[in-house]
């Protein structure tokens, strides 16, 4: 069996990769899923990005936006009671999350290799489609073919590569959002902890006092699936541009350096942690934001603010516009009214000059501000699996993804248990999963 021609090939097994593969090949393409790390999950196990933000609409009504892969993956979680926390739903153990996507994926169909990491996009003499593309791994570098590519790397990697057009940060000073390497306290005693304003009052005398150097304004933590364990997202590494291997190298020794203040201040003076220890840090810092593809249409806040509406709407979300300052402290947060959501666009996947790519996850062509709001990983996921949808749809039909009718992609989502419209239920969507 030839192991470098498919009809479709992932870069990234993120959650928007896992999402994006598993499509693809359920809908009969020939899928290759590419990941430089050993398993799945990207943001969710790599990056250690815990728990799962909103993926239902704002307010009190909890109407769920997002099912299909997502859903899948939060079933087989929740079977393995792996999943939510009785304070706090959504987190999930990032051990549950590499098997149950790996079990997809693998049940798909979806051709894994990992341990490959993206080097270079091979393009025709023109440079408007990629020929193949080139991974390095321990058999030295190997190229693959694929009549279509979905880019799910988180940092438009492959889409920089073949000469796409990309922005990054935001429009006064292409600054992006900063990054944060996640760690998790164990043996923490929960009965006695302070909640969010006790510790970041203690956190914040602390700084005054200069005994903490960390430019964020307050202790972001959550409950983690395990007894007597806390999850932190606190540090701030600011003004280092993820897609620069040397700036990305000091962000982890600036990010673990922040972590180890932390750990000493969190078991010196935050009772309930006089006895706790530092169980982990994630592998790789987290990234919130790199590059973004400029793509045939451009979301922007004000629209997702407004719930905007599309008639090519290929995702759904609700997740507030959530800016970290790319200069130092300061968050904006922005939610909408109360039982609203926003459309995603299929056209934003679709970058300008590339014939044969489609972006999945966060790095869809949107602005700054926009980016902050559907960088999220429910929404990525979703996003995701309309690109792999799409990717085999165009390998079928022999078409590009910019001449590709997009209600055969809607029509694909809603049987893959995906909900697009406005009046449907998750009863329906499952009935015409089923159909």
């Amino acid at each position: 069996m030839d192991k470098s021609t498919y009809d479709v090939v992932v870069a990234g097994g993120g959650p928007s990769g896992i999402a994006a593969a598993v499509a693809s090949a359920r809908m009969g393409a020939r899928t290759l899923l590419a990941e430089r790390y050993g398993f799945l999950g990207g943001a969710g196990t790599a990056m250690m990005v815990n728990p799962w933000m909103s993926y239902w609409a704002s307010g009190g009504n909890q109407v769920q936006l997002i099912f299909g892969v997502l859903q899948e993956l939060i079933d087989r979680m929740t079977a393995m009671g792996m999943y939510g926390h009785p304070k706090q739903k959504t987190a999930f153990d990032p051990e549950a999350l590499k098997v149950a996507a790996e079990e997809l994926c693998r049940e798909a169909g979806v051709h894994l290799l990992y341990h490959s990491f993206l080097g270079e996009a091979v393009m025709n003499e023109e440079g408007t489609r990629i020929e193949r593309v080139r991974l390095a791994n321990k058999a030295g570098l190997m190229d693959f073919r694929a009549q279509v590519y979905v880019d799910a790397t988180g940092d438009a990697d492959l889409a920089a590569l073949a000469g796409a057009l990309v922005e990054k940060g935001r429009a006064v000073d292409s600054l992006s959002q900063p990054m944060t390497l996640n760690f998790r306290m164990a043996q923490v005693d929960v009965d006695r902890m302070p909640d969010r304003k006790g510790i970041t009052e203690r956190y914040l005398e602390a700084k005054r006092q200069g005994r903490i150097q960390c430019p964020r304004e307050n202790v972001l933590w959550f409950y983690a699936n395990q007894p007597g364990v806390i999850h932190f997202n606190t540090t701030r590494v600011v003004r280092k541009d993820a897609t620069d291997p040397w700036e990305l190298t000091e962000a982890e020794i600036e990010g673990r350096r922040q972590v180890q203040q932390l750990v000493a201040f969190l078991k010196e003076e935050v009772p309930g942690f006089e006895d706790a220890y530092l169980q982990t840090t994630a592998p790789q810092i987290g990234v919130r934001e790199s590059r973004r593809v400029v793509g045939e249409y451009r979301l922007t806040a004000e629209e997702l603010l407004a719930s905007c509406r599309f008639e090519d709407r290929i995702a759904r979300g609700a997740y507030p516009v959530d800016i970290h300052n790319p200069d130092g402290e300061g968050t904006i947060l922005q939610h909408l009214p109360q039982g609203e959501w926003y459309d995603i666009p299929y056209r934003a996947l679709v970058p300008k000059k590339i014939e044969n790519l489609l972006i999945g996850g966060r790095p869809i062509s949107a602005t700054h501000e926009a980016h902050s709001a559907i960088r999220v990983q429910p929404i990525a996921m979703a996003i995701g699996q309309a690109a792999g949808t799409a990717a085999a749809l165009c390998a079928a039909q022999k078409t590009t993804p910019r001449e590709l009718d997009v209600r055969l992609v809607q029509e694909a989502l809603t049987k893959q248990g995906a909900v697009l419209g406005y009046g449907e239920t998750e009863g329906e969507a499952a009935e015409a999963a089923g159909s």
